[in-house]
């Protein structure tokens, strides 16, 4: 009899234990569910000098980070801090709320955010800061970056963009234009054409890998 009560016994523990097995292993390798990107847009910008705009971002759960050159300004880069959240199913929202501390060329601090707005197969992304000048209040400005774009297929999107900024160093703050993107796994691609047919027109090359 008790022979018989210690193999009942030794069966139900193995029984639990194939049972409670997999939640745990799936629990351990969601411990590190850090997400990265890389981005490189590159600036062709008639009648002014040509640059490239470095960014990286590392995202875990609710928390962002973010390090940008060429950005505000030529010559200039930011750290930011920021806190992901997102809201919705059909109609999607995320954003991203953030502080950024921001030197080279200028220097002081902006907190800033970035938006998005999904639905079917279109979306409204728009990114912008408030800079604060440490060093003199009339270099405070506002700066945006907002895109409205149609995806009729996963890997191909095409829209408009809108553009103010004061890192192409002309008499311009707001350009416009058409922008086109396509997308192989995790490698993004988009060409922007920021005011076409003026004498400041400028080609944007944006690269983006995931991972």
């Amino acid at each position: 009899m008790k022979r018989q009560v210690f193999i009942s016994a030794l069966g139900f523990m193995l029984a639990y234990d194939s049972l409670a097995g997999p939640p745990l292993e799936v629990e351990e390798s969601g411990i590190d569910n850090w997400d990265y990107a890389f981005s490189a847009a590159t600036y062709l910008v008639r009648n002014d000098r040509e640059y490239v705009n470095p960014t990286f971002t590392a995202d875990r759960n609710w928390l962002h980070l973010e390090a940008r050159y060429n950005y505000e300004a030529l010559k200039t880069g930011s750290l930011w801090l920021g806190y992901n959240f997102s809201i919705g199913e059909k109609l999607t929202l995320e954003a991203t709320p953030m502080l950024g501390g921001v030197f080279g060329d200028i220097t002081g601090f902006a907190p800033g955010y970035t938006v998005s707005l999904s639905y079917w197969k279109l979306e409204l992304f728009t990114q912008g800061e408030y800079f604060i000048d440490a060093a003199n209040s009339e270099g405070n400005f506002f700066y945006t970056w907002s895109e409205l774009s149609l995806a009729p297929v996963d890997w191909f999107r095409f829209g408009l963009v809108v553009d103010r900024t004061k890192a192409f160093g002309s008499e311009l703050d707001i350009r416009r234009g058409p922008l086109v993107g396509v997308k192989y796994k995790n490698i993004d691609f988009t060409t922007y054409w920021l005011d076409p047919g003026s004498s400041n027109s400028a080609f944007v090359f944006a690269l983006t890998l995931n991972f």
